[in-house]
């Protein structure tokens, strides 16, 4: 009998990519379920590529591109999407920057030639620059350093990557923010915002042809920027020793830990290796099915909350993370000792053929969903192609999780969850002691 995973629906009209004359790689999902169209415009450049000394610029760029341009005012953008009813933002990663709107499909041209438009035409005055280098400045304030849990999630990353850039946060250090300039912002876009370096991906109700006609009247005249170095970077050293890193703050009322490991990207790992991580994820602590969830929360009652994850969608190594929080009385140390204790019982008994494809099915089954929604799709599309995957990729990504086997999720927590190789994050109440 099928399982609901493979019962669920997904657009069945086949996906187009095509490469314009300058270069600019184009993606269309068609989904004619409700007349709307998700377009985004992905740079293959984030906080990892920032030259160094010049940390948050990718995310400083980020809010400039809606500054004025030759063409139009700025927040021109913003107001006719409003108009329409749509929406639209931007988000800066470590390994890309996206520009999207979602919109009725009739406007889809005009949100290309606005795209287009501010591809090249940016208009970055000094009084400008140095006023939107005050909003990003504030941004972290909010973001992180009025955030215990934020600043101990970067001092986490800052320890947890000993040579990758990845160790540095995408908003910045703020001794660096703070030195920002126009000519810092100029060279930027000079040297990352061309067609050649960016990836266009349409989802929702339209045709390939039409968007081929027009992708080639609004981007499709924009000359090609310079080619650009293979992005290589430096990589990490193998990790000899266990590391721990405390906050103590008096905002803090519940005490909380994170473990986390350096492991490989699906663009780093070997064929079938990245699959296991995300189904040893899904088995440790992917729901309320997950052996962390029905041990420490369902039979022990000492934790209020577990999960754990890998974020598989990387340039280069990337990150597997558990994170948990006691209930009641129930000591951090017994929480922690207990997670420890379930990640050496996958990696020296393994798992059951059962609970493997259990959890198979609850994974195919949420990508399956993800799939379901055109944002979360050209997200999909977006984040695979600028970290070094292909369309093929994720066309075959579900059958190749159906592939992975017992002895290769054992193998992958054996191999990269090393209690002796992880760091710790503590994050800790303030006591009035130590005030």
């Amino acid at each position: 009998m099928p399982t609901f995973a493979e019962q669920a629906p997904v657009p069945t009209s086949p996906v187009s990519e095509f490469t314009l004359g300058n270069g600019m790689q184009v993606v269309v999902v068609p989904d004619h379920r409700s007349p709307i169209v998700t377009h985004m415009v992905w740079y293959k450049v984030g906080s990892a590529d920032e030259p160094p000394g010049k940390s948050g610029i990718a995310h400083f760029f980020e809010h400039l591109m809606f500054k004025a341009t030759g063409n139009h005012a700025a927040g021109e953008l913003d107001k006719a999407v409003a108009d329409i009813g749509g929406n639209d933002n931007a988000f800066t990663s470590y390994d890309y920057t996206a520009f999207h709107e979602t919109v009725p499909p009739q406007a889809l041209s005009q949100m290309m030639a606005f795209e287009a438009d501010r591809m090249r035409n940016l208009v970055l005055s000094d009084e400008v620059v140095a006023t939107e280098r005050d909003v990003v400045l504030e941004e972290r304030r909010m973001r992180i350093d009025n955030d215990p849990q934020a600043q101990l999630d970067e001092a986490v990353l800052a320890t947890l990557f000993m040579n990758q850039p990845y160790r540095i946060p995408v908003i910045g250090w703020m001794q660096e923010m703070q030195q920002l300039n126009r000519v810092d912002a100029k060279a930027f876009y000079d040297r990352y915002y061309a067609p050649n370096n960016a990836v266009l991906i349409v989802a929702g109700d339209v045709e390939a042809e039409a968007v081929r006609k027009l992708a080639e009247e609004s981007f499709g005249k924009i000359p090609r920027g310079p080619d650009l170095p293979p992005r290589i970077r430096p990589k990490e050293p193998q990790k000899t020793t266990r590391r721990t890193v405390t906050l103590s703050d008096a905002r803090v009322s519940v005490p909380s830990f994170s473990m986390q490991w350096v492991v490989p990207s699906y663009n780093t790992a070997k064929p079938g290796e990245a699959e296991a991580i995300d189904l040893l994820g899904e088995i440790l602590g992917g729901g309320t099915r997950s052996r962390l969830y029905q041990e420490l929360i369902v039979k022990k009652g000492i934790a209020a909350s577990v999960n754990a994850g890998f974020q598989g969608r990387a340039l280069d190594d990337s990150v597997f993370a558990v994170y948990a929080t006691p209930r009641g009385e129930a000591k951090l140390a017994d929480v922690e000792a207990a997670v420890g204790a379930e990640i050496e019982r996958i990696a020296r008994d393994g798992i059951s053929a059962e609970e493997l494809d259990r959890a198979k099915a609850r994974y195919v089954r949420s990508m399956i969903f993800a799939r379901d929604r055109q944002d979360s799709m050209a997200n999909i599309y977006g984040s695979t192609l600028t970290t070094g995957g292909t369309v093929t990729d994720i066309n075959e990504w579900p059958d190749r999780v159906r592939k992975v086997t017992a002895e290769e999720v054992k193998a992958a927590a054996a191999r990269y969850l090393v209690l002796d190789r992880v760091v710790t994050g503590y994050l800790l109440p303030k006591t009035q002691a130590e005030n």
